[in-house]
């Protein structure tokens, strides 16, 4: 098969940063997994019928509260410990060269504030990802304004950036994940798939970075010190890659999709997984794809959506998951899909009478509150951070 690198829409601003520092980061635009159309002259499979039918009485969203962000703010990733422990990573001024920064802001159940990022002059760009193995340990990953991807840890008292020395210019971050006393964070290095890993505390921890396959990797999910899983495109088809005690291994059984690309990756346990994506189709759309893991293979299930584009994906740990995205059928409305592993329900938010696209391109779910986070953009292309709170299913 002929390798087809996928295309994505880049900001001006990014370009610009990327030409001024010399070099071009393999970055997407403010929705960080909205991808621009792959060539047209591909042969693709067909879409086929959905497995299960979508639940009928879909939920509606209560209007939520947003980070407050200062002009064209979005969010791109969320996590939480509990109701009242929300942590939310992004940028504002997004197309502002020279004004652009990074943002870490907290959820204590009554409102957002923002955390600072500390002893860092040049400071932080787009944050993309945040992980919480605990209220005293959050790690963020992201751009540096010098260049250099971005590492953060920190808690409500602050962030520091964490040096990671075998960091060079023009490497990309898209995903991070912690456990107590491990981190792993991926994302691309000259055209190949990196990770970059460190066990111990804080600033004194030691790092390796490793360079995989062709391709790059934007999610990361992890089991325990020595298993996970990380998920990405190879340029051509999606990239799955697991973690073990002998390092990171092209996953076997994964299946052939052209033109297909996975951003995020959910792990319950040795056993179950989840990883969602897209498949560029030939009038440019994305078919949202799916895949899950049963202990020893990934097979591709069908939500009951025929184009949409999936960002984000998190678990309760015993079988049900949550995907946020984007669903150019009702562009104004924030997207989330439940799933039980046969069932599918599509949860929306409030309509609304603005010209304006909404994305989700992250969930969270913890206790009976599910979280989706984004941005929504106006006709004039500017962005404003957006949180959603989905309740507990209906009553039956």
């Amino acid at each position: 098969m002929t390798r087809r690198p996928i295309r994505r829409a880049v900001p001006l601003c990014v370009l610009v940063a990327g030409l001024l520092a010399g070099h071009f980061l393999r970055v997407t635009s403010v929705a960080h997994a909205h991808a621009a159309p792959a060539p047209a002259a591909v042969v693709r499979p067909p879409v086929a019928e959905p497995s299960a039918p979508a639940d009928p009485g879909d939920e509606v969203a209560p209007a939520g509260p947003t980070g407050r962000l200062a002009a064209d703010g979005s969010l791109s990733d969320v996590a939480a410990l509990s109701e009242s422990d929300v942590w939310a990573v992004g940028q504002q001024n997004a197309w502002d060269l020279w004004r652009n920064r990074g943002v870490i802001t907290h959820w204590d159940g009554s409102s957002w504030t923002e955390v600072a990022m500390r002893g860092d002059t040049t400071g932080a760009g787009h944050l993309r990802s945040v992980s919480a193995p605990s209220a005293d340990e959050i790690w963020a990953v992201g751009d540096g304004h010098d260049g250099l991807p971005y590492v953060a840890k920190g808690s409500r008292n602050g962030f520091d950036r964490i040096g990671v020395p075998q960091f060079r210019p023009g490497d990309w971050l898209g995903g991070v994940a912690a456990t107590a006393g491990r981190v792993v964070a991926v994302g691309s290095r000259d055209g190949h798939a990196l990770m970059a890993a460190s066990a111990g505390p804080g600033k004194g921890a030691t790092w390796t970075t490793t360079d995989g396959p062709d391709g790059a990797l934007y999610g990361v999910a992890l089991m325990g010190k020595a298993d996970g899983w990380a998920v990405g495109d190879s340029g051509t088809e999606p990239l799955v890659l697991r973690l073990s005690d002998s390092g990171w291994k092209p996953a076997p059984g994964v299946p052939k999709i052209d033109d297909g690309f996975l951003r995020d990756v959910y792990a319950d346990g040795r056993k179950r997984a989840i990883a969602i994506g897209g498949v560029y189709d030939a009038d440019g759309s994305i078919v949202p794809l799916v895949l899950t893991w049963d202990g020893k293979r990934w097979k591709r299930d069908r939500p009951p959506v025929r184009k949409a584009e999936l960002y984000g994906v998190t678990g309760d740990g015993d079988g049900t998951y949550w995907i946020s995205g984007y669903d150019p059928s009702h562009a104004s409305e924030s997207f989330v899909l439940r799933y039980d592993g046969s069932h599918w329900t599509t949860l929306r938010g409030e309509a609304s009478t603005q010209d304006r696209t909404v994305r989700l391109q992250a969930v969270a779910h913890v206790g009976d509150l599910t979280i989706g986070v984004g941005h929504a953009l106006d006709d004039k292309n500017h962005y404003t951070d957006l949180v959603e709170r989905f309740g507990p299913p209906p009553a039956p």
